[in-house]
């Protein structure tokens, strides 16, 4: 009884200065290594409606975009008149280590089902990158990670808690117990492997990424549920422009636009981020519009300042899907620590990624 309780939580819960010739060998390990472990399998991640903030969640080719450290904090609730049905939460630090290579750290946390599900990973970041030509580069970044998924025992609802008229309570208030015999909390430890690809210019961007490459088994006890014990390959593709309007003065950011696409797709689920956002000197705000699978699912509103290293955002999700804003929506708070500004000389950036910066 205890694995088909286990297999039906998994399911419910998881419903985001070298020569050419080197630089491009290098390159070609990342690719070996993509399609080395690439295949199909069966699920879902989370991902931010700020994935712009901490990029290197999506693709860690962004790994190394500014020359100072760049340290990101997100915290994210989602549907919290659900029992608060999802927390997420993260740290990410990565910049350019040296002209061609860049690395990252970063720790996620995912709580689902107020506690019943928990998932851990802390994961290292390589990039590397070589350019095409004067204005455009091109990007490969593998991301090896060690992830820890428990479930929790207690919050697990067993046929014989359930009274048949009144549900899990009598109409005394008492809790009806299990003969189910539990082990202490299970957990699953695993290696995750990813990679991801980056092209970019002054005048627009486009990238690919591979998600659980190796697929890691996540079941907690036996294996019964074959490969749908498997962390489910997710991939996805990002693009966008930077359309700079006044570049500011001294010690301001400029004004510009940028629109963003971002696909995700992990075994039969999908969805597709479409939106733009403005930046004013040292305030910004944008507008996105999410489309999961074959439903609408939300319209997500951003806006945020700048103050000297520090970028804070705040966005809401309004539901529009068949769950209605009676879930609560979905909100994100993020603090960027940029330390560009810190350096003894100015860093210039000839591209159009300050969106993630």
């Amino acid at each position: 009884m205890i694995k088909l309780i286990d297999s039906f939580v998994f399911e419910l819960l998881n419903n985001t200065h070298f020569n050419k010739t080197m630089n491009l060998k290098i390159l070609g390990y990342i690719f070996f290594i993509t399609f080395l472990f690439t295949n199909s399998v069966f699920g879902q991640d989370p991902v931010y409606s700020q994935y712009y903030n901490s990029p290197i969640l999506i693709n860690p080719a962004f790994a190394g975009n500014t020359r100072g450290a760049l340290v990101s904090a997100i915290y994210r609730n989602q549907w919290p008149s659900i029992d608060n049905a999802y927390t997420t939460y993260s740290v990410t630090y990565d910049q350019r280590w040296n002209e061609s290579s860049g690395v990252g750290l970063y720790v996620t946390a995912d709580d689902s089902g107020n506690g019943a599900l928990k998932t851990t990973k802390l994961g290292g970041i390589y990039s590397y990158r070589i350019r095409i030509n004067n204005d455009m580069y091109i990007k490969g970044g593998i991301d090896l990670a060690y992830g820890q998924t428990r479930i929790d025992q207690s919050k697990l609802v067993f046929l014989d808690n359930l009274d048949p008229q009144f549900g899990l309570t009598t109409p005394g208030g008492i809790s009806l117990p299990t003969a189910e015999v539990l082990s202490p909390s299970p957990s699953k430890s695993y290696l995750d492997v990813s990679s991801g690809f980056l092209l970019y210019t002054p005048r627009y961007y486009a990238g690919i990424s591979f998600k659980h490459m190796n697929t890691p088994n996540i079941d907690f006890i036996d294996d019964i549920t074959g490969d749908r014990g498997n962390l489910p390959l997710r991939w996805s593709i990002h693009g966008g422009s930077q359309i700079n309007l006044d570049k500011g003065n001294k010690g301001e950011y400029g004004t510009f636009i940028t629109p963003n696409v971002l696909f995700v797709r992990q075994s039969d689920f999908w969805q597709a981020n479409v939106g733009a956002l403005v930046n004013v000197n040292q305030a910004f705000g944008g507008v996105w519009y999410r489309h999961a699978g074959s439903n609408s699912d939300s319209v997500i509103a951003s806006v945020g300042g700048k103050s000297g290293i520090f970028k804070i955002t705040y966005s809401f999700d309004y539901t529009v899907s068949g769950l209605s804003i009676n879930s609560g929506g979905s909100h994100e708070v993020s603090v960027v620590m940029n330390f560009d500004k810190l350096l003894p000389k100015e860093s210039k950036y000839n591209d159009c990624l300050m969106l993630f910066r």
